[in-house]
């Protein structure tokens, strides 16, 4: 059994061709998320030790940070850095494998630093809206806008639903957690996002990218870590919340807690939205934005 369990951990999985995991989605789509990968270059940042990989589209006078989730990467707002860079410098960043928040916002504003950015506005979903939500607290001079998507406010409620799967979850191979990860997609994810295509295989792409494990231990290490909000909006941050009636991954009270925390903040509720309108309902998501920047 042990020498089985070793095999395992050694044993890579074969990865799927792009062809493969898209094959279901609209040819125009694929393509233009192709196009975005090949033409935008992927810009690197080592920072303490960590490397910052980012992308830096448009030269528009302000600038917009975008911050992905559990399951994401920099190129998952794709469709929303394109539409929008012709009017804004928009910014979109992977994180490393960092266990604290002030890790991951350390890296933001050096990423920030290092374009001249005084300041930003910051769009983040699920993970990424709870990262939105510490730099405004501990960052305000920093943050012009905030959105925060389809996430949270500090709560106990995650921790203590997800805990024993973190302290398993680091032991067991790479692979068990991949096709656990599938799983969960398959389960709950993809059914709110009505099966979308494009959900499903950006999601399958994550999961076969080496390193899942220590990526999704990580990042559940800072969505559980608390933090005070001693000011819902500092500073006068203009706030826009976002959210989906469906929300798999969130239950409707960790929702109207948000709403409680965030009260003179604007909703935006996406019907049948799932965990990810802004991967397939780019257009509307979009427009929501630009509702926000200006």
């Amino acid at each position: 059994m042990a020498a089985g369990l070793a095999a395992a951990y050694r044993l890579p999985p074969r990865r799927a061709t792009m062809e493969e995991l898209y094959a279901d989605v609209e040819p125009a789509v694929v393509a233009g998320l192709r196009a975005f990968r090949t033409r935008v270059p992927v810009r690197r940042l080592t920072l303490h030790g960590q490397d910052w990989d980012h992308v830096v589209l448009g030269d528009g006078p302000g600038t917009v940070v975008f911050l992905h989730g559990m399951a994401g990467a920099y190129d998952i707002w794709w469709q929303q850095l394109e539409a929008l860079a012709p009017t804004h410098r928009t910014i979109s960043v992977t994180y490393p494998p960092v266990h604290r928040l002030s890790e991951l916002a350390a890296g933001i504003l050096g990423i920030l630093d290092a374009h001249g950015a005084a300041t930003t506005a910051v769009v983040g979903s699920s993970l990424g809206g709870y990262l939105a939500q510490y730099l405004v607290q501990r960052h305000p001079r920093r943050i012009e806008r905030a959105v925060f998507a389809n996430t949270f406010p500090p709560n106990d409620h995650l921790r203590q639903a997800h805990r024993l799967r973190a302290a398993v979850g680091r032991w067991l191979p790479e692979r068990v957690v991949a096709a656990a990860f599938r799983h969960n997609n398959t389960r709950t994810v993809l059914p709110a996002s009505q099966h979308a295509p494009l959900v499903a295989a950006y999601l399958a792409e994550q999961a076969q990218l080496p390193g899942l494990r220590q990526r999704l231990l990580a990042r559940y290490h800072t969505v559980v870590e608390p933090f005070p909000i001693t000011d819902p909006s500092p500073d006068g941050i203009a706030l826009q919340l976002v959210e989906s009636d469906n929300d798999p991954l969130l239950s409707e009270g960790l929702r109207a807690d948000l709403r409680a925390t965030y009260g003179a903040a604007p909703v935006h509720t996406f019907h049948d939205g799932g965990h990810f309108p802004y991967l397939h309902r780019p257009a509307e998501y979009t427009e929501v934005l630009r509702g926000v920047l200006g």
